[in-house]
C-alpha cells in the first residue's frame, strides 16, 4: 500500500484543468469489494467483447496463429479483475459543473493524474491497465463505493505485480497515420 500512495503523491502533482483539482481517486483493496468489481467487469466485457474475441480466436487458429496478444490480455484481465491486489477508482467531481458541452477542463483534473498514477507505478516496479469498461456499469461501481451523486468514474486502473518478463512498448500498428502536419 505504501507504493500506491507514493504513486498517488506523484499524481496529485499532475496538471489540473481550469485550476480546480476536480479528481479523487477511491483505493480498493478490500477483497469482497474487489471480487464484485471483477464479477461487473467480467458481465460488462463479455457482454461488449466475447463474441469478438471467439471470433478473433478462431480465424486465429484458422491461421495457424495465435489472437493478437492485446485482445488476449484484456480477456485475462477480463478473466482475473477481480483478484488484483489493488483497483485505483480514477474520479471526478462535477459538483456546480454542467455535464453538457466542453468538458476539457473538469476531466483534465482527473485523466493527467491517472495517466500520472500509472507512470509513477511503473517506476515501482507495478504495473497497472487503463480501462473504462466499468464505465457500463458505473451505477452499480458507484453504489458500490458509496460515490457522491455529484462523483463520475473516469477510469478504473487496476494495480499489480507485472506478469511475464516485465515491460515492453506496447504494439501501435501505424501510428504515423495519426500524427497530421498543420492540418487534418
Amino acid at each position: 500500500m505504501e507504493s500506491i500512495l507514493r504513486a498517488l503523491g506523484y499524481a496529485g502533482q499532475a496538471p489540473t484543468g481550469g485550476a480546480s483539482i476536480r479528481a479523487h481517486f477511491v483505493v480498493v483493496t478490500d477483497p469482497g469489494t474487489r471480487a464484485e468489481l471483477g464479477e461487473h467487469y467480467r458481465r460488462v466485457w463479455n457482454a461488449r467483447y466475447g463474441e469478438f474475441l471467439e471470433a478473433a480466436r478462431s480465424e486465429a487458429a484458422r491461421r495457424g496463429e495465435k489472437a493478437p496478444s492485446d485482445l488476449e490480455s484484456a480477456a485475462h484481465l477480463a478473466a482475473n479483475m477481480g483478484r488484483m491486489p489493488v483497483h485505483v477508482v480514477a474520479c471526478v467531481d462535477t459538483a456546480g459543473r454542467s455535464m453538457d458541452g466542453n468538458q476539457a477542463s473538469l476531466w483534465g483534473s482527473v485523466l493527467p493524474a491517472a495517466w500520472s498514477y500509472m507512470l509513477a507505478v511503473r517506476s515501482l516496479g507495478l504495473a497497472s491497465a487503463w480501462t473504462t469498461v466499468l464505465l457500463d456499469a458505473e451505477q452499480e461501481v458507484a453504489e458500490l463505493l458509496e460515490l457522491p451523486e455529484s462523483v463520475r468514474i473516469g477510469a478504473v486502473l487496476p494495480t499489480a505485480h507485472p506478469l511475464g518478463e516485465g515491460f515492453r512498448p506496447a504494439r501501435r500498428d501505424n501510428w504515423a497515420a495519426h500524427i497530421h502536419d498543420e492540418r487534418w
